[in-house]
């Protein structure tokens, strides 16, 4: 299964916005490889040109350099697209406690811009990025749609937000919109730099490089680690999804649990190093303990991740082998 049995009609074109990005440059490869037409909208605030420089050159694919705070450029990019893919925000809860005027800017009025454009342009489908941050303090697992709790960050706020104009957008408007909360993403081009790297690429860097990780808290919390090929298949399966399921946000994990200590021994076991990690103060704002219950979007999207965490960290650490060569 997964997504390269996704078929849409031949000409079908897709706007990815945030496209230079982790996700999105690997939605946007899927589906050139696919045969389809793809723009990527990016202003390279967080992703980078040389995620989606080898596509330049090929006819089916154009970079617009722009930013989505700017509603011109949100209606420019989304004329004669099918679909829109909005893969553009912030990330990084800590980083959102730092910064909560920029987080409401780009991830709110950016998205709403994003989907206001699309509705003008007459767009079929408008597909984004939620997250399961949205669940906030809520202790019930595994997490499921509409049993959310009070958010801990500016980032999950601006999420919940984008959730809340996708239904009216839907209700008010007849803009078929998707939400997906994205469980804990990893896999190839995420960025393993910076103080606010995921943590999957910071410890295999570190670790490839003698280093030694340190983890926030007692490493007893838990996450779904969903690896980026099912990302690429929720969002390629909402945009063939009824009009029916649109207006909602749906979970998209692989629908494990994991703890932070055992990934840490995992990883550190694949890389065939013996480091004991170093332990800090917990993170402010984090979910403690994460697991998608994705039985909605296998009903209504046809989801059906492909990858389990062992197949897909696998593919990862393969890639940061080479690439942090």
């Amino acid at each position: 299964m997964g997504y390269r049995d996704v078929r849409f009609s031949e000409g079908s074109v897709f706007l990815v916005s945030g496209g230079a990005g982790f996700i999105g440059s690997n939605i946007c490869d899927a589906l050139i490889d696919m045969g389809y037409t793809v723009r990527c909208l990016d202003d390279l605030s967080t992703g980078k040109y040389e995620n989606i420089e080898h596509l330049e050159g090929n006819d089916r694919f154009t970079f617009i350099k722009g930013d989505i705070r700017n509603l011109d450029t949100c209606m420019e990019a989304c004329k004669g697209v099918d679909y829109v893919l909005n893969q553009a925000a912030w990330g990084s809860v800590p980083r959102s406690i730092e910064m909560p005027l920029l987080y409401e800017e780009i991830n709110i009025r950016g998205i709403l811009n994003m989907m206001e454009a699309a509705r003008e342009c007459g767009v079929k489908k408008f597909v984004y990025a939620s997250s399961s941050s949205v669940y906030g303090d809520s202790t019930i697992l595994p997490k499921k749609e509409g049993q959310e709790g009070k958010v801990l960050s500016p980032y999950a706020l601006t999420k919940k937000v984008d959730e809340e104009y996708g239904r009216l957008y839907k209700e008010l408007y007849g803009l078929d919109t998707y939400g997906l909360r994205y469980f804990n993403v990893f896999g190839r081009r995420q960025d393993p730099n910076g103080m606010y790297a995921a943590v999957i690429p910071k410890f295999i860097k570190q670790l490839l490089h003698g280093e030694v990780p340190t983890i926030n808290g007692d490493g007893r919390q838990s996450r779904d680690f969903t690896y980026i090929d099912n990302v690429i298949e929720a969002n390629l399966r909402a945009c063939q999804a009824s009009s029916e399921a649109a207006g909602q946000a749906y979970n998209i994990g692989a629908g494990g649990r994991l703890f932070l200590n055992d990934i840490y021994s995992h990883l550190c076991k694949a890389l065939d190093k013996d480091v004991e990690p170093n332990y800090g103060p917990a993170r402010k704002g984090d979910v403690r303990d994460s697991n998608a219950d994705i039985s909605k979007a296998r009903e209504l999207l046809g989801y059906d991740p492909e990858y389990d965490f062992e197949k897909g960290i696998a593919l990862a650490i393969d890639w940061y082998k080479e690439y942090l060569k």
